[in-house]
């Protein structure tokens, strides 16, 4: 977090190629500075992107940016990471992992929640909201090996991403079809705090824990 959307942040030197795609009303600026990344790999990309980004935006903010840029950059070590309406991809995380085409699903899904930067955390909320639609919009997790982590007792809702992700796909089984939408929302208006939980379910987060722990059975919502 902490760059934007501007040439002055992704620099243009070292550009290996830069490529504009409009599709439906949406801008895909896929820049990449690494000169062996797959044509393959970048097709299923901005095939994820044009497939996965309206339908978050549609189901969770109307308002997302219509322009959203790519940059494969080398310079970043981590998976990928997100703000505004642009995004880094590590290119070695794909030439190890290329089936992984849903980090693009996780990290656009950052772009839809533009959550107010103050307004992030708590960041195990933030993730696990990704994770989850990663888990009911994605489009490649079974070849990428990527599914939500089975439940075990030395877990806490805490743990962020697939760990929060599956709890919050059993609070949809068990409570209201639309709390993550409910969440999504609240984060994004600053709205959230503690009582959310009570508000949206009639119990606390660690009431809610508790239950799921006691029984973590979930019914699949793809």
């Amino acid at each position: 977090p902490g760059f934007v959307n501007d040439w002055s942040y992704i620099g243009k030197e070292g550009i290996v190629s830069n490529d504009t795609i409009h599709k439906n009303g949406y801008t895909l600026i896929f820049v990449s500075k690494y000169q062996t990344f797959p044509d393959s790999t970048k097709t299923k990309m901005i095939d994820a992107f044009f497939k996965v980004y309206p339908e978050e935006a549609a189901i969770y903010n109307s308002l997302a940016p219509k322009h959203v840029t790519f940059v494969i950059d080398p310079e970043y070590t981590g998976v990928a990471a997100s703000a505004d309406s642009l995004t880094r991809f590590n290119p070695k995380w794909y030439e190890q992992n290329p089936n992984d085409i849903d980090v693009v699903t996780h990290e656009v899904m950052h772009i839809v929640q533009a959550y107010n930067k103050n307004h992030y955390q708590p960041s195990w909320v933030t993730e696990g909201i990704a994770d989850f639609v990663r888990y009911t919009l994605g489009v490649n997790n079974t070849a990428a090996n990527w599914s939500l982590t089975p439940f075990n007792t030395s877990q806490s809702y805490t743990n962020a991403y697939r760990i929060t992700a599956r709890f919050f796909v059993w609070i949809v089984n068990k409570y209201d079809k639309d709390f993550v939408k409910k969440l999504d929302a609240a984060m994004r208006d600053n709205a959230y705090d503690n009582t959310f939980w009570n508000k949206t379910t009639g119990k606390s987060v660690d009431e809610l824990w508790s239950e799921y722990a006691a029984n973590p059975a979930i019914t699949a919502l793809r």
